[in-house]
């Protein structure tokens, strides 16, 4: 058995007696190795041999003395310094830092997106309006979810005045009692009389009312603890969203219907004078009159009107729709519905009249810039 004696000081100083240029490099090489290999060639480098096969080796292949000879298997490191196993580690290991970097960062993304989608739920459907979701998580992106949740924000309103009296819709915004509709829903009114999806009965009054956006603000009096709709984000709605309009058409209370919004910016031209409206209201045919592309529809507008940009949907709206709520499929409220196209023209009787697909909604957008203007009593009080 041989032994491999390594005395304090050798090769680390210019005084060693072996420092050669060939052992440089050998010792450059082998510092690269483990403790035990180069313990091992630093023996055969120095010719601290001790054994007798050692001799043999030197009688059978002689050398200057000065030069030992190298060991019978070099290491590799000899023929390429650059494939040296110590060199291969260190380099290794900076790309094998990576990968485990890129693993945990993997894991880590990957149990990010797992708890987004247990928060919002992996069905959730975003609309292009908003991503606020009052609907359900086990119903989302069904119209009875949106229906289901929405509903009891809506509620059916009869206004009397001295021309008659007229049915229409309307949108609760606040717990207690304030109520978007629109403006020829209530207009002229002397009394108004709201009932909610529950069924209870309230009287209003009319706080605030613009005209030229047909936008009115209607307060419940003694209410409290009601349930206020959402009111989403008009300049995101875009054509071919779903959407779901409830109202109270021809007086039933909590009608839903369903449909895509079919166009966006129409400008629709509605009547502000309130004798036109009143003459509407005594007609008794529930029709409220508009002009859109240079035509008049569901009667004479008269010759004071406004015109406002709305949404267009094919969901179906019907005499007393007006007031109420076009709805995203988030449970949003996106539009205040207030016109619709009657086929049966300027008729009387409402009995021919129905939906064919052409209705019109005041962006919610328009509602939310006007709220403090009709809080404050309206455009019309100025």
């Amino acid at each position: 058995m041989t032994e491999s004696i390594r005395r304090d000081g050798e090769y680390e100083t210019p005084e060693n007696p072996y420092a050669t240029p060939y052992e440089g490099a050998q010792q450059h090489a082998y510092a690269q190795q483990t403790s035990a290999s180069q313990g091992e060639y630093q023996g055969a480098v120095q010719g601290e041999y001790q054994t007798a096969a050692q001799g043999e080796h030197q009688a059978a292949s002689p050398v200057n003395p000065e030069w030992p000879p190298p060991p019978a298997q070099p290491p590799t490191a000899l023929l390429d310094p650059a494939s040296a196993p110590a060199p291969k580690k260190r380099s290794r290991r900076p790309f094998a830092l990576l990968a485990a970097v890129a693993i945990v960062a993997a894991a880590v993304g990957g149990g990010t997106a797992y708890g987004i989608q247990e928060l919002t739920g992996s069905d959730t459907v975003v609309s292009s309006s908003t991503s606020a979701s009052v609907v359900p998580s086990s119903q989302k992106g069904t119209v009875s979810g949106v229906a289901k949740a929405v509903s009891p924000s809506i509620v059916e309103i009869s206004a009397t005045s001295s021309a008659g009296s007229s049915t229409g819709s309307g949108v609760i915004i606040t717990s207690d009692g304030e109520i978007i509709t629109n403006n020829h829903v209530v207009s002229g009114a002397t009394s108004v009389k709201v009932s909610t999806s529950d069924g209870k009965e309230y009287t209003a009054e009319v706080v605030g009312t613009d005209a030229s956006k047909d936008l009115a603000l209607i307060k419940l009096q003694d209410a409290s603890g009601l349930t206020a709709a959402t009111l989403g984000d008009s300049d995101g709605v875009q054509v071919g969203d779903e959407v779901v309009a409830i109202g109270s058409p021809e007086g039933l209370t909590g009608t839903v219907t369903s449909g895509i919004v079919s166009a966006l910016d129409r400008d629709v031209t509605v009547s502000t004078d309130e004798g036109e409206q009143e003459q509407q209201q005594q007609g008794g045919s529930g029709q409220w009159p508009f002009e859109f592309g240079g035509q008049e529809f569901n009667g004479d507008t008269g010759s004071s009107t406004t015109t406002y940009k709305a949404l267009q949907t094919d969901a179906s709206l019907n005499p007393g729709n007006s007031g109420g709520a076009l709805i995203d499929m988030n449970g949003n409220i996106i539009g205040i519905n207030s016109a619709m196209y009657s086929a049966s023209g300027s008729s009387s009787s409402s009995a021919d009249a129905g939906s064919v697909g052409l209705g019109f909604a005041i962006p919610i957008n328009t509602v939310k810039a006007d709220l403090d203007t009709l809080r404050a009593g309206g455009a019309d009080s100025n």
